[in-house]
């Protein structure tokens, strides 16, 4: 969308592909008159050269002129009062604001410079903006922060509070609230680098590896089933243990996706480089009779081919399977160029019943997880060997053609491998294959692959992308907030060894980053959004997140790495209601046990057909496509899930309990630790007072007997062990379960 504001705050330069085409290409709309002359053009700039030529009939008459604004057609319209003449025509629902028309105003004054859209013209490198007095920055990323912000005179916030930077850095890097003794290590911790050694130390452990894993999930649209009605159980788990691997020995970003794309045509394979083709093997098959193999065989061939744009490109390509794309210059044909990079797998369309594994595929055995698959965790596998689906081509490549409306019976004309020219040609040097396509990916004359994954680095780092829209980079999509930054990022990134975990912490470390998310009235109305990143966002965890730091704090929490999926609390029955006619092992849910029940939420079940239901609540992704954005939501259900997940009320109880245990018998101080356990901070004396009184207001309760401790403290598969007054415990983990539904509890600060 264009960049909204007053017409006093035009840019000095006008730029046609940042300023200009996301106006003219929201609104699609056409010049129209009510008689023969009419002008009869299209000025949605699809085809931006056709705006610039003669329009209709009259040669004299142009929709843009570049300098003469008396001359061009397309201020006249825009700023017209007569209905049968002004554009967009009132019948199609679109309007200009003021600020708008009098941006393509001065754009055509200025020469109305035509530039191809941003991002799909390789990064530049930038120039670090000078800043005069300026104490605050930490890094360049700081500097182009600032400039923005004094475009608008902004100022930064403060520093956050060291309880709430510790709590923000751990949830964004490890995916867990920092513990009672780490906060306060960290607040004696004077030294200057007491900050930077808490993210050194973040990025060496399991647990960064593990959340990084866990978004990967939804990019690769993971699960533990095939989808379809039947949506029996598959085995793809090994795949996962991987990227936990991958990202745990910080493996470079353009090997990360070489291997996931194009493992198995390496020179010399190994078993983890084809085992890393799984990704492209996530996608749901179907069991269900009477289907017409082909169909969909090719609608597998569809989803690798959308994912890797998705994923990639940030390019929504299926759009380009009926026809050429609406609004980016993807025709048909490109799409499917691309879908022959995918389409050589000898792979049926069909799978026959529960036990089939889909070709091709790899075995594992307990040897390889002990040598060359080290990182695979069999300790609970049941068979001596497991087979996980992964990439093999076959020696004669299948044709391919592009299909009439995208329809797997009606081919038309024959295709070979390519790539879209309007982002980069495919070299001739390159094989034309998957492992060609990576290198066409990471070719440096690449527009989009750095930008694209500098800027979701950015979205996990302050909750959005400096494109906001971070699963579309083409005209619909979002403008970057700060394109110099963007572009800087992106560079730094492939100059620098495509390193994860570096980039992470010089976001980190950045005082960008750092800010206090606290807002003034000014502020709130200004910049609502923070798009001038003038304070710190405040953001709520995610699904996964919620459930790990209620296991994390009451000590339930099982840290094994790796291994199958598990079955942690679920309503009743949902599995039943939902299930196919084919039976098999997910027709019924059963309840994993003893230290299972408490694994990260990474390793829970995901059947495609019934998502986790509390997961889904709280905005996870039904991993049916490729997701790199969550939706976000506020609903009653959330409050609810918090209320009643026999999970949080079980890891309120317990750790009540062990706060009990280990805390001094006052009152004050047992509360007093659980609401710094959860929360990073020590309460403040009013919010202590309240939940003082919320406790003794339980405690009377059960005294009446409107609340019956023999049924709360059962709740959950961990029995009741501990010789504590069960009035007491009680009160205590409802005084728990309420700091655990608290705002700043599940928020990261």
């Amino acid at each position: 969308m264009s960049e909204a504001g007053s017409v006093g705050q035009l840019p000095e330069s006008v730029d046609f592909s940042l300023h200009v085409k996301p106006i003219l290409s929201d609104r699609c709309f056409k010049c129209h008159g009510p008689d023969k002359n009419a002008i009869e053009g299209d000025l949605s700039l699809h085809k931006a050269e056709d705006a610039y030529a003669a329009i209709g009939e009259n040669k004299d008459r142009y929709a843009i002129v570049p300098g003469d604004l008396e001359k061009s057609e397309l201020v006249k319209r825009i700023f017209h009062n007569d209905p049968n003449l002004v554009m967009p025509p009132p019948e199609s629902n679109l309007a200009l604001s003021e600020y708008e028309k009098e941006l393509l105003k001065k754009w055509v004054a200025q020469g109305a410079e035509y530039k191809e859209h941003w991002a799909f013209v390789a990064p530049e490198q930038q120039k670090v903006p000078e800043t005069k007095d300026d104490s605050w920055s930490q890094n360049e990323i700081d500097k182009f922060i600032l400039k923005k912000m004094g475009e608008k005179a902004f100022e930064p916030s403060e520093k956050a509070a060291k309880e709430q930077l510790i709590r923000r850095a751990f949830f964004s890097i490890a995916g867990l609230p920092p513990s009672v003794s780490q906060v306060n290590a960290f607040l004696k911790d004077e030294s200057p680098n007491a900050y930077e050694k808490i993210i050194d130390s973040l990025l060496n452990t399991k647990a960064y590896a593990e959340n990084m894993a866990a978004e990967w999930m939804e990019v690769a649209r993971y699960a533990d089933t095939h989808g379809y009605q039947d949506d029996f159980e598959r085995i793809m788990w090994p795949w996962r243990d991987w990227v936990i691997h991958a990202f745990n020995k910080n493996m470079p970003y353009d090997e990360f996706v070489t291997y996931q794309l194009a493992g198995d045509m390496l020179p010399n394979p190994t078993k983890e480089s084809v085992l890393a083709t799984g990704f492209n093997r996530n996608h749901k098959i179907t069991a269900e009779g009477g289907v017409i193999p082909e169909e969909y065989r090719i609608e597998y061939v569809e989803d690798r081919t959308n994912t890797f744009g998705t994923a990639f490109l940030g390019m929504t390509l299926e759009c380009a399977r009926c026809h050429d794309h609406k609004y980016d210059p993807v025709n048909q044909k490109e799409h499917f160029q691309l879908f022959g990079f995918f389409n050589n797998l000898d792979e049926d369309g069909l799978m026959n019943g529960a036990q089939a594994i889909p070709k091709p595929y790899m075995a594992i055995s307990k040897e390889d997880a002990d040598g060359v698959l080290d990182f695979v965790n069999m300790t609970h596998a049941t068979k001596p060997k497991i087979e996980v689906m992964v990439m093999e081509d076959m020696q004669e490549p299948r044709a391919t053609y592009v299909l009439n409306r995208g329809v797997y019976d009606q081919p038309t004309e024959q295709v070979f491998p390519g790539t879209p020219d309007a982002i980069l040609p495919f070299p001739e040097e390159f094989p034309r294959n998957r492992l060609g396509l990576s290198q066409w990916l990471f070719h440096e004359k690449n527009p989009l692959t750095a930008r694209v994954a500098v800027n979701r680095i950015w979205q996990r780092m302050f909750g959005k992308g400096l494109v906001e829209s971070s699963y579309d980079f083409g005209n619909q999509g979002a403008l970057p907030s700060h394109p110099e930054l963007l572009d800087y990022l992106a560079i730094k990134f492939r100059t620098e060894g495509w390193d994860i975990k570096q980039m992470i912490k010089y976001m980190a470390m950045s005082a960008t980053y750092q800010q206090s998310t606290k807002i003034s009235d000014e502020m709130n109305e200004k910049d609502p959004e923070n798009t001038y990143l003038a304070r710190a966002p405040r953001l709520r965890l995610s699904a996964e997140m919620i459930r790990d730091q209620a296991l994390k704090i009451s000590g339930l929490l099982h840290t094994e790495v790796g291994g199958p999926s598990v079955k942690p609390y679920q309503p009743e029955g949902i599995w039943e209601e939902t299930t196919g006619g084919g039976g098999g092992s997910t027709a019924t849910y059963v309840l994993s046990s003893g230290k299972d029940l408490y694994r990260k939420s990474l390793y829970t079940f995901w059947k495609r057909t019934v998502p986790p239901p509390s997961m889904m609540t709280f905005d996870a992704s039904s991993r049916d496509l490729c997701t790199v954005k969550r939706q976000e939501t506020n609903t009653p259900l959330q409050a609810l899930v918090l209320l009643n997940d026999p999970q949080l009320i079980e890891a309120a109880r317990v750790l009540a309990s062990k706060t009990m245990k280990n805390e001094n018998e006052d009152v004050k101080g047992q509360i007093s630790y659980i609401f710094q356990s959860a929360t990073s901070r020590m309460p403040k004396e009013d919010e202590l007072a309240i939940l003082q009184e919320q406790y003794n207001a339980s405690l009377e309760k059960i005294k009446l007997g409107e609340v019956a401790p023999d049924e709360y403290l059962t709740i959950g598969e961990l029995g009741v062990t501990d010789e504590l007054p069960a009035d007491k415990l009680t009160a205590l983990a409802l005084t728990a379960q309420t700091i655990l539904n608290l705002d700043e509890t599940i928020s990261r600060g």
